[in-house]
């Protein structure tokens, strides 16, 4: 009998264990559900969240970050910048260009005009975070063919009233070696990686890319002289070409940087002669590829000079000529409450914008549109890129308005743009005051 009680009880008891299990498994499916729902919302918000602070056009970067990286030193900050875009922590552009925004430049494709202008990646470190914000053609340097440090710091000012930057850096870089290095070799990674997706040699691919291993981006080597170099000399620029002309879609030859005692062609005809000269022909004694040589003028120049300029591109047969550089000079009516423009330096930014829109079109003008000018100086708007391709720019560069609007600024020009442009191409509308 006690047995028979015992495996009753047992077997009551063994029901008891079950139901109570069945029990929790009931009650546990809603649970579930709201975990896998929670999950799933938090990866989704979490995805959302990701593309949306990874766009370039997302106003966090204009309005909170940008902001934020404003209240540190104005060098930190450039360092910051380029090691974020270095190291793939920059925004992204997913937008295809519009076809209006298409051009053509020296027989090679562009998917709009819009680049960057040199000094902002000084070594090109960050050379696909740059083209990845959207731009058409990102230009590295100015790279000298030795190691410099610079002026001493500080030597890179803000003047947030003008929306104006005032530099004296002094061509700090890496050498032409260290830098050129870094170049080919991301040359040749990104057509190692391209070979494996397409199918296709390595040597094929090399024949017929731009140097910006892009096909519809230009990447433009800035090349300068050493502070060391005599004023009168040419040498260093035809080291730097040869250096790094192979792997530059153009070379840019800086001859007009402010902040280098030493580099005179820029003022002085006669070495600006001998400069031009040399270096067009080291570039068409270049064995395979020759880049297109691109001339950097300051803003400074009076129309007499210009013409000089003109002249000497045209019979030197430069591929194109940058309208402008810095200036020494500061424009009347600035907005400076804190007397940051008596800083010595070059001055870029909006107060510089009529001074380049006019170099602008005097060159396009005195070359008979037969030189394509590159319009750079205080160009913070689609309005502002516009007026510079009526007045005779192929192409245009910006780099102080991203210092107070952030990376998404070329995507905000590129969208004015095509809202200005109202159906038209860029191409169709560049020299058009000239013509009227």
């Amino acid at each position: 009998m006690f047995r028979i009680c015992a495996r009753t009880g047992g077997l009551r008891a063994l029901h008891g264990a079950a139901a109570s299990r069945g029990f929790g498994t009931k009650a546990s499916a809603p649970s579930r559900l709201r975990n896998v729902v929670w999950a799933t919302s938090v990866a989704v918000l979490g995805g959302l969240g990701y593309v949306y602070v990874t766009d370039t056009r997302a106003g966090v970067h204009k309005y909170v970050a940008t902001p934020l990286i404003r209240l540190m030193d104005p060098e930190d900050a450039h360092n910051l910048s380029i090691w974020c875009l270095k190291h793939g922590l920059g925004p992204v552009d997913r937008t295809d260009d519009a076809d209006v925004l298409n051009i053509e430049l020296w027989g090679k494709q562009m998917s709009n005009p819009v680049g960057l202008a040199a000094g902002f990646d000084k070594n090109g470190e960050a050379i696909d975070g740059l083209f990845n914000l959207g731009f058409g053609a990102v230009e590295v340097g100015s790279i000298t063919p030795h190691e410099q440090a610079g002026n001493p710091r500080p030597r890179l000012f803000r003047v947030d009233e003008s929306r104006a930057v005032i530099n004296r850096m002094g061509l700090n870089n890496d050498g032409a070696q260290v830098c050129g290095d870094r170049i080919k070799s991301r040359f040749w990674r990104m057509l190692a990686a391209q070979s494996r997706r397409q199918g296709e040699t390595v040597a094929s691919l090399a024949a017929g890319v731009n140097r910006s291993a892009r096909g519809d981006r230009l990447l433009g080597v800035n090349v300068s002289k050493s502070k060391a170099s005599a004023p009168e000399s040419y040498s260093d620029y035809v080291d730097g070409l040869n250096e790094l002309g192979a792997y530059a879609d153009y070379v840019v030859i800086n001859v007009s940087c402010p902040n280098v005692k030493n580099i005179r062609a820029g003022a002085d005809v006669a070495v600006l002669e001998s400069t031009i000269a040399a270096v067009v022909r080291a570039r068409n004694q270049m064995p395979d590829y020759r880049p297109p040589i691109v001339l950097k003028i300051g803003p400074d120049n009076d129309h007499d000079q210009r013409r000089l300029i003109a002249q000497l591109a045209i019979d030197y047969r430069v591929d194109g000529i940058i309208a402008t550089n810095t200036t020494l000079s500061r424009p009347h009516g600035m907005d400076d409450p804190n007397e940051v423009a008596l800083q010595t330096g070059g001055l870029s930014g909006e107060p510089l914008r009529k001074m380049a829109l006019e170099t602008t079109r005097d060159m396009y003008r005195l070359t008979k549109g037969r030189i394509p000018i590159i319009g750079c100086g205080g160009i913070s708007t689609a309005e502002d890129a516009l007026q510079f391709a009526k007045a005779g720019a192929s192409m245009v560069q910006i780099y102080s308005s991203m210092t107070y609007d952030g990376p998404g600024k070329v995507c905000e020009i590129k969208d004015g743009l095509v809202d200005l442009l109202k159906g038209r191409k860029w191409s169709d509308i560049v020299g058009e005051d000239a013509r009227s």
